[in-house]
Parts: C-alpha cells; structure tokens; sequence
C-alpha cells in the first residue's frame, strides 16, 4: 500500500531525497524562486508554449471573469469529468504544470475529460473571487450537461482546500454535490493553528526555507473572517460529504491541514482515504512518474476512481 499510517516506519527512495534537495535549494535562492515561481503571477499564458501529444485536444471555454481549458482524450469512452483545482497559494495563477497534472489525472480516470480553471488571485484579487470562480467552473459543467455523480473536484494545495470550499457551498446550498474529491496537499487551515507549522519548519523543503506568502497570513483572505469555511474549510461542517482521497507528505508543514480535516471528514462519516507519504514535500505529485513515491501516489489515484 501506498504511504503509511502513522506508526509505520517507511524509508524512501534515493531519488526521492535526491529531488526534495533539489526542491530545498531551489528555494532558498530567492532569485529563482521569484522568477519561476512568481514572475508571471496573475497573468494568463493558458494558450502559450505547450502542446500535449497527438492522442489529446485541448479547447478553450472561457467564462467571463477567467479562462478555463477542456483537456480531452481523443476516442475516449471514460464517463469521468475532473475539475481541476490548481495550488499557488491563491496568489500564483495557472502553470504549465498544471497541464501536466490535467494528463495525469486524465490518464489516471482512463480517458477522462479535464477542466482546468485559470481563477483569480490575490492581491488584485481578495475572497471571494476564487471560490466564486470555482463554483462557477462547477455550475457550468452542470449546464453543459454533465452530471455531479460523473464529476470529480480535484486539487492540490490551495486547489485541495478550495476543492473543499466549493462543496462546502454546494452542500449548504442544496445543490449537486460531486462524486468525490481528490486532495493533494490541501490547504484547509489559512489561520495556520496546526501543529505542523511549527514542528515541521526544519523539514519542509519548501516552506520551511524561508518567508513564503503561503504560509504568512494569506492577501487572499481581505476582509473576511479567516476561519469562513469557504476560505478555511477545515471550520466547517462535512456531513454529507462525498467521498474524498487526501494525500500529505511527513515533511510539509501543511501536515496538519490534511491531518486535522480528514479525522473531522471521517468523524462526520465520510468516506476517506487518508494517506500519508513518508518524507515527501508539499504537492510531490507534481514529478508525475520521476519518483517511487510521485507514481505510488498517482496510481492511488487510478484505483480510488476505479473504486467509485
């Protein structure tokens, strides 16, 4: 089985320590970090310098305040449609990365289509602009006609809790609610209370080497109460949840966030799968097939969508 539980002790791989010190030193040098990590923050290049391979198409289908990107499988029969999600801290806008992670989870629900969502950020833009846009991206997959138990909400980081946000809302309003949702390091907690903010600073290869905005109070959050559940999900209710696959790494400070909502999912009876992965970094998903632990992970993912 993929991950562990908490009272296993599970070594990792070489090239797993070799990338999360390439992670670690990628972040310390504040000159890289702000060219590729923040340099085009909040600037839509969805169209620009990327092309799948021959077997997908993607299509533009903008909705008024952001752009949004169907990924799909030539041929392809799969009754899935992923909502992706995306993380950044709600200050980062969409990246080539991402449409990476889109194939991954297309390939990962057989053929499935993907909507990837371009919503806005902070500091421009403050709650509720994102999680307005998510709700969007949602509602109109419905009235395209795509039905909530074919729709999974998929993200990580952020894009895990605003995956979360959005049911939230959907389930306080009565609405569909989708078939599930798959979190990859989510963040659920914008108050930052958990214990591995502290405990894990000298681990965490991304957060713990220096001042990040994802980890300071966030510019998303504006006026609002931090602990609004549209904005830190963890505060709220899951009774009625659909099922949810959450995945965290042992070296993120984020650990808490994954830990703190899965146990409160689970309380309120809500089906989750709730792994953890030994020594991995915030989102290590991203390396897609580079690592033991990155392929573990994303074929825990194929077989919790077979499982639905």
């Amino acid at each position: 089985m993929p991950g562990r539980n908490k009272e296993e002790k599970v070594d990792i791989s070489l090239r797993a320590k070799m990338i999360r010190g390439a992670v670690s030193e990628f972040n310390k040098n504040s000159f890289l970090k702000n060219h590729f990590v923040n340099g085009d923050r909040n600037v839509s290049d969805i169209d620009k310098h990327y092309k799948y391979s021959d077997d997908y198409q993607a299509i533009r289908c903008d909705l008024p305040d952001f752009p949004m990107e169907l990924l799909e499988k030539k041929g392809s029969q799969s009754p899935w449609i992923i909502l992706q999600l995306h993380g950044g801290g709600y200050v980062n806008a969409f990246k080539h990365q991402y449409r990476g992670m889109a194939k991954n989870y297309s390939i990962a629900a057989g053929g499935a289509k993907v909507l990837t969502i371009d919503y806005r950020v902070a500091p421009e833009h403050t709650f509720p602009a994102a999680f307005d846009d998510g709700v969007a991206a949602y509602e109109w997959l419905l009235s395209q006609g795509y039905r909530n138990e074919n729709i999974i909400l998929a993200g990580d980081s952020a894009g895990g809790g605003l995956a979360m946000a959005v049911c939230h809302y959907l389930r306080d309003n009565d609405k569909p609610i989708p078939r599930a949702i798959i979190a990859m390091s989510p963040w659920t907690d914008l108050a930052a209370t958990g214990e591995s903010y502290t405990s894990n600073v000298a681990i965490d290869p991304i957060f713990g080497s220096g001042p990040s905005d994802i980890i300071n109070k966030s510019s998303y959050i504006g006026e609002a109460e931090v602990t609004n559940p549209y904005i830190s999900p963890l505060y709220g209710d899951f009774t009625g949840f659909p099922t949810m696959l959450i995945q965290v790494g042992t070296h993120e400070m984020l650990f808490s966030d994954a830990d703190l909502v899965a146990a409160k999912a689970k309380a309120a009876d809500v089906e989750v799968t709730y792994t953890i992965y030994e020594g991995m970094f915030h989102v290590f998903q991203l390396v897609g097939q580079l690592m033991p632990e990155s392929r573990k992970a994303w074929e825990e993912v194929e077989a919790f969508i077979q499982s639905l």
